[in-house]
């Protein structure tokens, strides 16, 4: 009841691996009896030898853990992996915080609200980090005093 030499036979003949070369149980004496290639084509022509489906692997835990996650669930302190700055970018977060500060800047200094030589030390100081914020800016100029008249 030895097989193997037929089965290799129909794994090149299906192009496909030894193990996905399927032979019906109940007509394994017709299949020791093909001995040629073409007997074997004839068996593959009969539905008598098959190649299964190739196996994958399933997508499904991936999905449903991505749909978990655009929902919000697992993305806590525990399922992080790398450093806070992978997450969201030192670079962008000083993007973020120096434009509203400019843009405020330059308002200011159009509007005649602070004069050109305080509009710059501002930026400078914008510029070294001082300020978190418009607000913080805000809060500054006014415990400074520095609101052009």
């Amino acid at each position: 009841m030895n097989i193997t030499a037929q089965k290799r036979l129909a794994s090149e003949i299906l192009k496909c691996g030894v193990h996905r070369v399927y032979v019906h149980p109940d007509y394994i004496d017709d299949v020791l009896m093909a001995i040629t290639r073409e007997d074997i084509r004839n068996l593959i022509k009969s539905k008598i030898i098959t190649k299964r489906k190739k196996i994958g692997i399933s997508r499904y835990r991936v999905k449903k853990a991505k749909e978990k996650k655009q929902k919000g669930r697992s993305r806590g302190y525990g399922s992080r992996k790398g450093v806070k700055t992978a997450r969201s970018p030192s670079k962008r977060n000083w993007i973020n915080r120096i434009r509203p500060l400019r843009r405020e800047l330059k308002k200011l200094r159009s509007t005649e609200r602070i004069e050109v030589s305080t509009y710059r030390t501002l930026y400078m100081k914008a510029k070294g980090g001082s300020f978190n914020s418009v607000a913080t800016l805000h809060r500054f100029i006014d415990e400074h005093k520095m609101w052009r008249n």
